[in-house]
């Protein structure tokens, strides 16, 4: 269904419709209205990239794209498509596939550490505002200049609180600490481990090579990340799909316009790439987008309308598959038109209105030719994917996680020493020398006040306390906690 230079997408009256193999890194937009055939093109695309040993990563929000590891069953329609696009090697079969899933459940889990997510993308997450983003810029800096590893949300929480603690020794250098912004922070981080966001970050992190990775036969694995529980995170979800990208671009080599992309990207649901972003953020997709396609990857969004993407972004879009869309409103009309002067026009149809009238499985499709220019829209027929339209069976998945070349790789958590870990041991000594003093101190009244015996072991056990619960204040109360168990726990057993 492809040649070494061209990828099928499907076929119209003036033949068969290519993607030009050498143009995939300029990017791509697959749009139209819910059950117009979006999630076949995207299956097409992906089938035709791993053929050609190019592997993918996609999101998949609804559930269905697992099959794609499965072979598709044999169907009359099926076989009347094949025979409209003149297909000769058509064949079903399953692709090799690795499921991924930030929670762990549906597939590997996925992680970073806080240091390689990096302050911008961190704060922009939790919707920070200036006071609150220059706070988490600078527990990064104080972190690096103290040798403190931050991997996980707990080194994020504890070198806050251990900033408020010590605000003073640190405000010449670092700048004002204030404690509600403190406060402020540690409230949405509560909020972000409450909707099981934690998960992200820890160890072992993900290494980037082992989404860019081919079966024995040279054919590009299909990397299937289980979006259906995260989707219900949409900032989670978009900031995830950003880091991923910006990782890309700063970790892999430039190697310019080559026969074909290195990797592609399937963005679903796109629109929350976009929604609500802040300005910086959303010109830093702009910036990545634009700058990634020299590292031999090609990022295509799939959304409903072509007006769900900012222009800058949109215009870095050479491949267009554009299904059907409905002009119920005023609003969709202005899609429909958005969408259709998009397209370089074909003197056959009115692009506008083939738009609205297009039927399930159908697209308009432009691609770049030889020379990166847009080809003329043509009205296409879609071809029928060689996998299965529609998800694995339980079993079936279950059956292929056991069978991962990535099995055990990432799914035990390690929690190696950082921040948190620092920071609690530095507090511990600290109590062990202070109850030294205090001993002491007590020690030497003792001995020379005698009569004073019987409040000794009650005044002991104050001071011990005061000096736990101060200890516990200096690195915030989650680690305080386990101190004040630690230390009061041996005094109340020994009594």
């Amino acid at each position: 269904m492809s040649d070494s230079a061209n990828l099928l997408i499907g076929g119209c009256t003036q033949g068969q419709i290519n993607l030009n193999l050498r143009m995939a890194n300029r990017h791509g937009l697959i749009a139209g209205a819910t059950g117009t055939g979006k999630t076949v093109s995207l299956q097409v695309l992906a089938e035709g990239f791993a053929r050609a040993g190019v592997p993918v990563f996609m999101a998949d929000v609804k559930g269905d794209l697992s099959g794609m590891a499965a072979s598709g069953k044999p169907h009359p329609k099926v076989d009347e498509r094949v025979s409209s696009i003149g297909i000769t090697d058509y064949q079903q079969r399953g692709y090799p596939a690795i499921f991924w899933d930030l929670y762990g459940e549906q597939g590997h889990p996925i992680r970073t550490t806080l240091a390689e997510f990096g302050p911008l993308l961190f704060a922009s997450f939790l919707d920070l505002n200036d006071a609150q983003t220059g706070l988490i810029y600078s527990a990064f800096k104080i972190a690096d200049d103290q040798g403190m590893l931050m991997l996980d949300l707990k080194d994020l929480k504890s070198m806050l609180n251990w900033m408020k603690d010590n605000r003073k020794d640190l405000e010449s250098e670092y700048g004002g600490i204030s404690p509600n912004s403190v406060a402020a922070i540690l409230r949405k981080l509560l909020a972000f481990e409450e909707q099981g966001g934690d998960v992200f970050f820890g160890e072992p992190a993900l290494v980037l090579e082992d989404l860019i990775k081919h079966d024995f036969s040279g054919v590009g694995v299909i990397n299937i990340l289980d979006a259906t529980k995260l989707i219900q995170e949409p900032r989670l979800y978009a900031i995830f799909l950003l880091w991923l990208i910006s990782e890309l671009f700063e970790q892999l080599p430039e190697v310019g316009d080559a026969d074909k992309p290195k990797m592609v990207f399937f963005f679903d649901e796109a629109h929350l790439l976009f929604d609500n972003a802040p300005k910086i953020l959303i010109e830093k997709i702009e910036q990545v987008v634009r700058l990634i396609r020299s590292k031999g990857v090609g990022v295509y969004f799939v959304t409903q309308s072509p007006a769900d993407i900012p222009d800058d972004v949109l215009g870095q879009l050479g491949n267009r598959v554009q299904h059907a869309l409905r002009a119920f409103t005023p609003k969709d009309q202005k899609a429909v038109r958005v969408a259709a002067q998009t397209f370089r026009p074909n003197a056959g149809f009115d692009t506008e209105d083939a738009i609205t009238n297009l039927g399930v499985g159908e697209a308009l499709v432009s691609c770049l030719d030889d020379k990166g220019a847009p080809g003329i829209v043509e009205k296409t027929l879609i071809c029928p994917p060689q996998s299965r339209m529609g998800p694995l069976l339980e079993q079936e998945r279950t059956e292929k996680l056991a069978h991962s070349p990535l099995k055990g790789k990432y799914d035990t958590l390690v929690d190696n020493e950082s921040a948190y870990e620092i920071l609690k041991k530095r507090a511990e000594e600290l109590a062990a020398q202070e109850v030294d003093a205090q001993q002491d101190t007590f020690d030497g009244e003792y001995a020379t006040k005698s009569t004073a015996r019987s409040s000794g072991g009650r005044k002991r056990q104050g001071v011990f306390e005061a000096m736990a619960k101060s200890a516990a204040r200096s690195i915030g109360s989650s680690i305080g906690r386990q101190i004040v168990r630690g230390i009061l726990g041996s005094i109340i057993g020994k009594r």
